[in-house]
């Protein structure tokens, strides 16, 4: 019997000063203390979302952990032309052993946003997982009770070149616009409800693309191609999509969330979705598709909206620069407003291609307007002239 040799390895010595060895009066405590909550009491979400992303503005040290190559760290402030409270305040000087307080909290005013939904990772796991089991459902169940053969003809053409379009402006917004504007918010509350949005955006295409090819199965000379000749050459949609294409190339992230969550939703997406789609289904015996878009609806009625509306009402409340971000935001509204009018108009078209009408497309648009101008008024905004195309 031969005996192993052990061989010389360096073998490690723990002298408790490695990180997390100390221990600290509040060591074994299940709640966080390094942040003001917004209310008496500390919630879930706060845990996991405030102060998640640092900033050398509180605690980082030596600086931004990362940069660009023009020099630039961090989540530059600049990255938008609105501003809050101590946004003016300059980044800490940093250096090894400077200490990594900074100012006291919060160190600007960006940092007070909470979002209402209370989003963060498990939430919209579930959320998200709840609304695609139920829209398979749905469309399972039609599939079981032949619900697609009672639809109109027209109303076949109808969802194959209309419905089916609407996933490009999901998909371009959720991917090339929140995305984006989610990278470049200055805190980790501002990024998790933008990405959120983002998710629910994308979420929204992919059902309606697979909605697309369960329809080319079940019916009969469904052309489930026929979305991308409507996107790319059809005269009502091109409005549409000049607009969602332009919103995707709009580089200061606020304006980007303004123009598409205050201005594009509710002139044009809510007039498509709900004064169009979910109207004239039912009356074409399609009671399948309200469900499917019903719940992109949801989305942003409900919830995209909600925090929306949260975030900019405490830049247009800010303390120091409320006149500066209201000035500049009536600004957006002048250009956005006159492009989705003109967008909504390019689509009337469509209103009279089912069998089974929906109500007029005046009365749908001033709906709308109307929706618009309440929106505008809880963010304390003036209605610019341009609505009245």
């Amino acid at each position: 019997m031969t005996t192993a040799t052990e061989r010389s390895v360096p073998k490690p010595v723990f002298t408790d000063a490695e990180a997390g060895a100390k221990e600290f009066p509040d060591s074994t405590a299940r709640r966080f203390n390094y942040y003001t909550p917004q209310k008496r009491k500390q919630t879930h979400y706060e845990d996991v979302t405030v102060e998640v992303q640092p900033d050398p503005r509180h605690y980082l040290s030596q600086g931004w952990l990362y940069g660009f190559s023009d020099g630039r760290g961090g989540y530059p402030l600049e990255w938008t032309t609105l501003k809050a409270w101590g946004s003016d305040r300059p980044v800490p000087k940093r250096g090894p052993g400077s200490g990594g307080k900074g100012y006291d909290w919060p160190a600007h005013g960006w940092h007070e946003f909470r979002d209402p939904n209370e989003e963060w990772e498990l939430t919209l796991y579930r959320y998200n997982s709840n609304v695609v089991r139920q829209v398979n459902q749905n469309i399972e169940a039609a599939r079981r009770s032949k619900a697609f053969d009672q639809w109109n003809p027209n109303w076949v053409r109808f969802v194959e070149r209309n419905v089916g379009a609407w996933m490009h402006v999901d998909h371009g917004l959720g991917l090339y616009l929140f995305a984006n504007a989610n990278r470049r918010a200055p805190t980790n509350m501002h990024n998790n409800a933008i990405s959120v949005n983002s998710m629910h955006l994308i979420r929204a295409a992919q059902d309606l693309a697979l909605y697309n090819l369960t329809l080319s199965e079940e019916i009969d000379g469904f052309d489930g191609k026929a979305h991308v000749e409507t996107w790319d050459s059809d005269p009502a949609w091109q409005g549409v999509r000049q607009t969602a294409e332009a919103l995707t190339a709009v580089d200061d992230w606020c304006e980007a969330v303004f123009a598409a969550n205050v201005v594009f939703e509710p002139l044009v997406g809510e007039l498509f979705r709900s004064h169009l789609v979910q109207h004239a289904a039912p009356r074409n015996g399609d009671f399948v598709t309200p469900t499917v878009v019903g719940a992109g609806e949801y989305d942003y009625a409900e919830r995209d909206l909600r925090y929306t509306k949260a975030m900019f009402e405490l830049l247009t409340n800010d303390r120091e620069f409320a006149d500066h971000n209201k000035a500049i935001m009536q600004r957006w509204l002048s250009d956005w407003v006159s492009q989705a009018i003109k967008a909504a108009r390019t689509l009337q078209p469509l209103w009279s291609q089912p069998d089974a009408k929906p109500p007029r497309f005046e009365d749908g648009l001033d709906r709308a307007k109307s929706r618009f101008s309440g929106i505008l008024s809880d963010l304390g905004l003036d209605t610019p002239k341009e609505l009245a195309q």
